[in-house]
């Protein structure tokens, strides 16, 4: 195959002039045309907003002869043509220019694209000049704002924090000029990865309409399921389909249409066939891995939040679960309509191993992979039922924690380590952690055994073994033809060590 795939690459006219595959999303573009007027869409990182966004720009100029063979070629006006004022934040060199700067440098390079000259310094007042003289001269304005918020993401979590109040500020200003130029405008459309942060620095604009839980823009952006056996037919002749779906697949904001990550999916493909976490590796994370880790978070299964508590984005006191489903660790799994809340989890494996390992990693204070290696040497030794080895595995884990950690907070960390051990464990065998009133019970299944763990810090593991037994945690199991085996085993905060294994075949 011949196929060119447009990894990172934003520009619709580019990738349609240079033969790039590409997925059909014109038919959202009519939609946004004929249903209103303002909007706002949220989607993580490397999502297809930009893209989006630059096909929006194309059609309003009247470049018919790019969106030949696409679903809005013969049903869109091309002698309709309308002036284009788009501002994407992510090139705009706010960092080494200052955002100010960069804002107005930018209102002035479109003003030379329509042969105009603006007299306006105030940036909120040469936006307001630059819109007016665009009708007067070509009729309806069309703004596209592109990645809204980098000003402000660049900076969460660093020393330079007011930076991005600042920019707030300036971008509230920037835009408070939009209510009273609507007879001048066609459309905005807005783009970002924080979804609500708009409250305040759109303040002006109560006629926003947020697309992005809206059922009908589900599919916008990212590759849905019908679209990947569409346009990749040919690739999925030779990769496993279902593998795909399992590492990059996952994705919703309406619980119902499910899309796959576009850049990793042309990652993977482009890259041939390998499994690797494209989108991840991208941009770690680092200051919400630090957040999970300040906040005490490290169970990232079942989460229940109502959309009112995902909509909190306070600059001065970030949440990290608004935060990671926001910029899309964390994604909608079901709907609760009788309670009106949602159930979040992370949406597929790329996700799940790549930031429980970061997170792994912070805790035990080691970068080089020693937590999934050591995850990968705890399922072997549990496939061959070398209890002895699951004992200098644990210890493994936990020696290499800074001691000032178990003098502060033994509890928490010992509990983290553990939880984070055994989802690791997970990505690779069937294993589950159940967490109740401070105490893990991890069941861990393998081919010719099913272990199931009892932990206690400073305890017993006698007791723990006997705590098996009690609450007949393996009887459900004992029918499946398997090796049952519990184990008990108690953890000391003075030698930061398994103090005691016990254990049991049933």
């Amino acid at each position: 195959m011949n196929i060119k795939y447009p990894v990172g690459i934003q520009n619709f006219e580019e990738i349609r002039k240079q033969h790039f595959q590409y997925v059909d999303k014109t038919e959202y573009v009519l939609r946004l045309a004929n249903g209103g007027k303002y909007y706002f869409l949220s989607r993580p990182r490397r999502f297809g907003k930009s893209l989006f966004v630059s096909t929006l720009e194309f059609v309003f100029r009247g470049r018919k002869e790019l969106f030949s063979g696409l679903f809005i070629e013969d049903k869109w006006d091309w002698n309709q043509k309308n002036p284009v004022i788009k501002i994407s934040f992510a090139s705009i060199s706010h960092k080494e220019k200052g955002l100010g700067l960069a804002i107005s440098n930018q209102l002035d390079l479109i003003a030379q694209g329509y042969a105009i000259t603006l007299n306006q310094t105030v940036i909120s007042a040469k936006f307001q000049e630059l819109i007016f003289k665009l009708f007067e001269k070509e009729g309806q304005v069309i703004v596209l704002i592109d990645e809204y918020d980098k000003p402000i993401i660049d900076y969460l979590g660093t020393e330079n924090i007011h930076l991005a109040i600042e920019n707030r500020e300036t971008m509230k200003n920037f835009y408070s000029i939009l209510k009273d130029a609507d007879p001048y405008l066609k459309m905005v459309f807005i783009t970002g990865v924080s979804k609500f942060s708009r409250v305040s620095i759109f303040s002006d604009l109560n006629n926003l309409t947020d697309l992005t839980t809206h059922k009908y823009y589900a599919g916008c952006c990212g590759i849905t399921e019908n679209e990947l056996e569409e346009y990749f037919a040919e690739e999925l002749k030779i990769a496993d389909k279902a593998e795909i779906k399992r590492w990059y697949n996952g994705y919703t904001w309406d619980t119902k249409t499910h899309v796959y990550n576009p850049f990793s999916l042309l990652s993977f493909f482009a890259g041939g066939y390998d499994f690797k976490n494209y989108w991840f590796e991208s941009g770690t994370p680092t200051f919400l891995v630090r957040l999970s880790k300040e906040k005490k978070l490290y169970d990232f299964d079942n989460i229940m939040a109502s959309l009112v508590q995902l909509s909190a984005y306070e600059i001065e006191n970030l949440q990290v679960i608004p935060l990671m489903f926001q910029t899309g660790y964390l994604t909608f799994k079901r709907f609760d309509k009788d309670d009106d809340i949602y159930q979040l989890g992370f949406p597929n494996r790329e996700v799940r191993l790549s930031y429980l390992q970061v997170l792994a990693e912070s805790y035990i204070g080691n970068q080089d992979e020693f937590s999934l290696n050591l995850a990968l040497q705890l399922r072997n030794a549990l496939k061959v039922n070398d209890l002895e080895k699951v004992e200098r595995v644990f210890n493994s884990l936990f020696k290499s924690i800074p001691a000032i950690h178990w003098q502060n907070e033994n509890e928490h960390f010992y509990h983290a380590i553990i939880h984070l051990t055994f989802k690791l464990l997970g990505i690779y065998v069937e294993s589950e952690v159940q967490t109740s009133d401070g105490r893990l019970d991890s069941f861990v299944k393998l081919p010719d055994y099913i272990y199931c763990f009892e932990f206690k810090l400073d305890g017993s593991a006698t007791k723990a073994l006997q705590q098996i037994k009690d609450k007949a945690y393996l009887e459900p199991y004992l029918n499946e033809g398997k090796t049952c085996i519990g184990i008990g085993i108690n953890f000391s905060k003075k030698t930061k060590k398994v103090q005691e294994l016990k254990w049991e075949k049933f």
